[in-house]
């Protein structure tokens, strides 16, 4: 399943060698993260991080689903943390969805009995509804953390967006700005924590990978009506980053009759690093709704 022996350096200059990864199908180098628990796991939950981060910022959050006995696995995004590829670059938005399939379908296959569940953040909202899509009769559910479903309406007007398809066939590389950090979290140290963390990606957004999601965020109109995936829809009313109005609509267009949606009042974009009460009240609530659709321990 994991290969091994290679030794290219990252971005951020840290060999791979005998560290867990898989090659995808353009024979790049994907670093991934497992949580076993110490007891026969009782299911399969694959954890999809946002764009810009990386899978090590979902430590947290997998410690609390292996104290649950499930097997957590994640990896990084092309492009991201430990990974190879140019920083938040990506041909088009299918290679991220296929690479999480690859991942996806190898602990299938060396775990054909256990139930598998997605947990997904922000843009890996987005990839877990396209990985849904796929894979509708493996997964028992998913649960979405401020999914991107709409773009950012102060940043995605329809100017810009004219703009930033035209710019797109002459001018790709150009920045349309950078991320505000203070717009994760309303907790301090978890802001300084991301401007600090080198694993994180700090530079613009260029236009080709907005484009990118713009594209992938329209072909959701055709996608959602198929979903019938049982899902937990968490978000923060005062995301600035995306729009919880998707969230409404994921919930108002999914095919599926298991759905909730959680708002939580004056929060921002990442719930799980949030304010302590927020983040342990949003990890009590995913707790609670992965009880209900596991199987007994011991069973």
């Amino acid at each position: 399943m994991l290969q091994g022996g290679r030794d290219p350096m990252t971005p951020q200059g840290l060999f791979y060698k005998d560290l867990p990864h898989f090659i995808n199908a353009d024979g790049n180098y994907l670093f991934c993260r497992y949580w076993e628990p110490p007891t026969p796991p009782r299911g399969l939950v694959m954890i999809v991080h946002g764009a810009g981060e990386h899978s090590g910022r979902y430590s947290e959050v997998a410690t609390m689903l292996v104290k649950h006995s499930l097997f957590v696995f994640t990896h990084d995004h092309i492009g991201h943390g430990q990974s190879e590829g140019e920083r938040l670059v990506v041909s088009d938005f299918s290679v991220y969805v296929r690479d999480c399939l690859q991942h996806f379908d190898m602990m299938t296959k060396s775990h054909p009995q256990l139930k598998i569940f997605l947990v997904a953040h922000s843009m890996g909202g987005l990839i877990a509804i396209h990985v849904a899509n796929e894979r509708q009769d493996n997964i028992a559910g998913a649960v979405f953390i401020a999914p991107l479903v709409l773009m950012n309406p102060e940043s995605a007007t329809p100017i810009k967006i004219f703009c930033a398809k035209l710019l797109n066939h002459v001018l790709p590389n150009v920045s349309l700005g950078y991320m505000e950090p203070r717009w994760i979290s309303r907790e301090e140290k978890e802001v300084v924590d991301y401007i600090n963390d080198p694993l994180n990606y700090h530079g613009p957004v260029r236009v080709k990978f907005a484009v990118v999601l713009l594209h992938a965020v329209a072909n959701l109109e055709k996608v959602l009506p198929t979903i019938s995936t049982p899902m937990l829809i968490l978000h923060g009313d005062a995301d600035k980053l995306c729009d919880i109005r998707g969230s409404y609509l994921l919930l108002e267009k999914a095919a599926s009759t298991d759905k909730t949606l959680k708002v939580f009042t004056k929060s921002f974009h990442q719930l799980h690093r949030e304010l302590p009460t927020v983040t342990a009240e949003v990890l009590a609530e995913i707790e609670n709704w992965l009880e209900d659709r596991l199987p007994p321990i011991g069973q």
